[in-house]
């Protein structure tokens, strides 16, 4: 037995002792086991489209469909919640159609749970052109220039549209974390549109019709700030939370730091969610401090580029290296990359731009995520996640 067979072998028990949670209209968290030299948890989240095993991955389908991959597919590489932006399918196709069509769930051919990220960080991505008030945000499309309002109440009327199992509420990310000033006005702005988002959800009665808000907390890298964010997400009593504004540029100890600072504070009972986070590295940082959910474009970005997460290391498919190499991509993995196609085929496909390449490593990079993530989940009910780290990471971080 090999380590990564050990770590998977102390999987969850097949009753384990609920440490906490909570329940709410088809909605739940139960916190099933901690890690004691670290902030670590395991759980699940549970909504009304199945269960959620935390710490866990979910993979991003901004404009309907998470690129080059079969909803199967995505279930069989181990995804259970994947996510959609409500910005850009606001501008195509429109919430209505969307709607028309039989909500997210069906025009995904997803019947798993669905988060909805709110147009927050498109706010802040797309800052060029764009106008923040006390109100919301106007902003230009991407598609065609044409100038789109953001409200709290207007993206929860989209998002309800879209129908998701997890709408997130609007938030105003900085540009700069360091910021003070900017920290500081963007987390009064978080605060007054959470409760605006509150009220429109409660009004939309989307809880008792299976959607969930999530709140949001700001606050840079400023300890205060970051504190008086959670207060005022947590007193709305919400059925999850988010630690959004990190990795937007700032380093990565200010991001541990951001992390280290919120998520304790955070409900126990309650999922918390990083938003737009997603290395191996960024993993074990976040889970150690208390995080349970992640989202990014990095395993299926990366895979468009040709480059491949392993056990090993990063791996570049386009490099020469690799025209006549007759090897696995990764003997850890049991994906159809790797145990149907040796290096020097997929090579091949990437350097003429067959479409099946770009599929294949997207498959590839999305379960060694979820690999690594129910290594993660093993080892915080073995109560060895510092061992797990140091056992994997290094090897993972190399650049073969």
């Amino acid at each position: 037995m090999n380590d990564f067979q050990a770590t998977r072998a102390a999987a969850a028990p097949t009753d384990p002792v609920v440490l906490a949670s909570s329940r709410r209209d088809g909605f739940g968290y139960r916190l099933f086991a901690k890690e004691t030299r670290t902030r670590a948890r395991a759980g699940v989240f549970t909504t009304p489209h199945g269960d959620v095993p935390t710490p866990a991955f979910m993979p991003v389908g901004t404009r309907g469909t998470v690129k080059g991959v079969f909803p199967r597919d995505l279930r069989e590489a181990g995804s259970t919640m994947i996510l959609a932006n409500t910005y850009h399918l606001h501008l195509r196709p429109g919430e209505d159609v969307v709607e028309r069509l039989g909500g997210l769930h069906r025009f995904m051919g997803w019947d798993g749970p669905i988060l909805t990220d709110s147009g927050g960080y498109q706010v802040f991505s797309l800052e060029e052109g764009t106008r923040i008030d006390a109100d919301g945000a106007t902003l230009r499309s991407v598609v065609d220039g044409s100038i789109v309002r953001f409200t709290p109440e207007r993206v929860i009327d989209i998002e309800r549209k879209l129908g998701a199992d997890v709408a997130m509420a609007f938030d105003h990310c900085p540009s700069d974390p360091t910021d003070r000033a900017q920290c500081a006005a963007a987390v009064e702005r978080t605060h007054a549109w959470l409760a605006r988002c509150v009220a429109r959800h409660r009004e939309h009665g989307a809880e008792s019709t299976g959607q969930a808000l999530f709140g949001i907390v700001q606050g840079g890298v400023f300890e205060d700030l970051r504190s008086r964010s959670v207060d005022s997400a947590v007193a709305h009593d919400l059925v999850g939370y988010a630690v959004g504004g990190v990795s937007v540029g700032e380093d990565r100890e200010q991001m541990r730091r951001a992390i280290e600072i919120a998520a304790p504070r955070l409900p126990e009972d309650r999922p918390r969610y990083l938003m737009g986070v997603g290395t191996p590295e960024d993993f074990f940082d976040a889970i150690e401090r208390g995080i349970d959910l992640f989202d990014c474009v990095t395993p299926t970005r990366h895979a468009r580029n040709h480059n491949a997460f392993t056990s090993a290391g990063r791996v570049n498919l386009r490099n020469a290296a690799w025209r006549d190499d007759a090897t696995t991509l990764d003997p850890e993995c049991d994906c159809t990359a790797c145990t149907q196609f040796s290096r020097g085929v997929l090579r091949h496909l990437c350097q003429t731009n067959e479409m099946l390449g770009g599929m294949l490593l997207t498959l590839h990079n999305l379960r060694f995520f979820h690999r690594l993530m129910a290594q993660i989940r093993g080892a915080i009910f073995a109560d060895r996640l510092p061992e797990l780290r140091e056992r994997v990471l290094p090897a993972m971080m190399r650049k073969p």
